[in-house]
């Protein structure tokens, strides 16, 4: 059975009509081509509470995986963490400390994203934050792809591998 993923860009601009969306396409190819069923990104406007909303509603469209791009920095409306920590119960430290290390490593300011990864008890979803740029799209949809799987399995019930 092919596991279904969302994308959900968050952007003002492109949620404006203003900007094309340069980083969710990104994440849309590279989880179909690993195999995941996912339409093309939805467009959120930053902020916590329009974030919660866009992950609520991938969750009941029946979502495992979620990924977010953009709103994960310091500017005042970058809020994708906090609108995502309304949503998940758990959250996966180590999943967002890769990301940035991984980032950081290219550039200095990866440093800087704030992103969270988590899990959705009861829905049987992982959440992952990432930057809004296509190239840390790029450089962290590898790292949630490799273990994707596994936690979507163990959230099934699945026993360790």
């Amino acid at each position: 059975m092919q596991c279904t993923a969302a994308v959900i860009t968050v952007s003002d601009r492109s949620a404006a009509g203003e900007r094309d969306d340069a980083s969710g396409p990104v994440a849309v190819d590279a989880l179909r081509a690993a195999g995941f069923a996912c339409d093309d990104a939805a467009i959120v406007a930053d902020g916590a509470d329009s974030v919660e909303a866009g992950l609520r509603a991938a969750l009941a469209a029946g979502a495992r995986l979620i990924v977010t791009t953009g709103g994960t920095g310091v500017g005042p409306r970058d809020l994708t963490p906090e609108g995502t920590r309304r949503v998940v119960t758990r959250e996966l430290a180590g999943i967002a400390e890769e990301l940035r290390r991984r980032s950081t490593a290219e550039k200095p300011a990866g440093m800087l994203s704030r992103g969270v990864a988590g899990v959705v008890d009861g829905s049987g979803a992982l959440v992952v934050n990432l930057p809004g740029s296509p190239r840390a799209v790029a450089s962290g949809i590898p790292v949630i792809v490799s273990i994707a799987g596994h936690v979507i399995d163990q959230l099934g019930g699945s026993d360790h591998s």
